[in-house]
């Protein structure tokens, strides 16, 4: 044989081990699928941490019931618990225009407030890695999700969980606030604690009007103070002196309280943080204003306890 053909044939049996060698890695690709990062829940519940996990699959419908599967089962680390717990059973789920849409059982909606919010956190962060899948909506039994405020919760993508760039949900924490909600007959106030879940870049004012707007939840032995379609304009503070603006809203009462019970449910519970001492509430940027038209709102208010029962 003489040297060309020699070479000749060199070069297909070089061709010929290259295409095995790349015959070869797609098919270990197609077996063992991609590496994604399943989000679980600590059981402190203050943050969700992700587990890599590499899929038996690379089409997207396969991707997406394998990465839901893992999302129901347990962690190999104890300190990790799987959203998709025996609390919440996902019932079925749609994908259309890059839009993942869940639908749950009942159970979902009694879900605590904190828990709930990890395990939306921990969802959408772990699809949304999926090519394919951008957004997600949570639906219990095909009607949207609302939250504590009845709120519908809408289209959520992985930005929602993100506070800053590169700061992750851990940045989430969890705190417990004691806040002052209504008794029975309106006239007097009950100490409520609570645990919340909330973002760091949220100031503790805020989240404490946010937990009043929305008033007792289930477990609650007492009744909302504050007209729930509130909105918070401003809550600034200033030399122990706490600002709320609030929208005109506020000034219509629906509920059967009197009005030192809603002034002071705001005053008292926002004087359980250490940097007030007092507080200042006005409508519209205006504090001139009268509440149930013999309050007056220029009035700074001091805590007050003897109404509480």
């Amino acid at each position: 044989m003489d040297l060309k053909k020699r070479g000749k044939l060199l070069f297909l049996m070089v061709l010929l081990m290259i295409v095995g060698i790349y015959a070869c890695g797609r098919q270990e690709r197609n077996q063992q699928g991609d590496k994604y990062e399943v989000y679980y829940i600590n059981y402190d519940e203050t943050g969700i941490y992700p587990q890599e996990y590499v899929t038996e699959t690379t089409d997207m419908d396969g991707v997406l019931s394998e990465l839901l599967e893992q999302l129901g089962t347990v962690s190999e680390k104890l300190e990790y618990k799987a959203p998709l717990s025996d609390n919440v059973t996902l019932l079925d789920y749609t994908v259309a225009e890059e839009q993942l849409t869940l639908n749950f059982d009942e159970n979902y909606r009694y879900l605590p407030a904190t828990t709930e919010v990890l395990i939306r956190a921990a969802i959408v962060r772990t699809v949304t890695q999926i090519d394919g899948i951008q957004y997600v909506t949570f639906q219990i039994r095909t009607e949207p999700l609302t939250d504590a405020a009845g709120t519908v919760v809408g289209i959520m993508s992985p930005d929602l969980f993100i506070d800053n760039a590169g700061n992750e949900i851990n940045t989430y924490e969890k705190v417990k606030l004691n806040l002052y909600l209504a008794n029975e007959k309106g006239d007097g106030l009950k100490t409520v604690s609570r645990s919340v879940v909330y973002s760091s870049n949220i100031s503790m004012e805020r989240l404490v009007l946010e937990q009043l707007i929305a008033g007792p939840g289930e477990e609650d032995k007492a009744f909302p103070t504050i007209n729930p379609s509130t909105k918070i304009i401003s809550v600034n503070v200033k030399d122990g002196i706490c600002y709320v603006d609030l929208d005109s809203t506020f000034l219509t009462q629906i509920y059967n309280v009197t009005a030192d019970v809603t002034i002071y449910s705001i005053t008292n519970s926002l004087a359980e943080l250490s940097n007030i001492n007092k507080v200042q509430l006005s409508i519209n940027g205006d504090s001139t204003v009268s509440y149930k038209e013999n309050t007056s709102l220029s009035t700074v208010f001091e805590r007050n306890l003897e109404l509480v029962e």
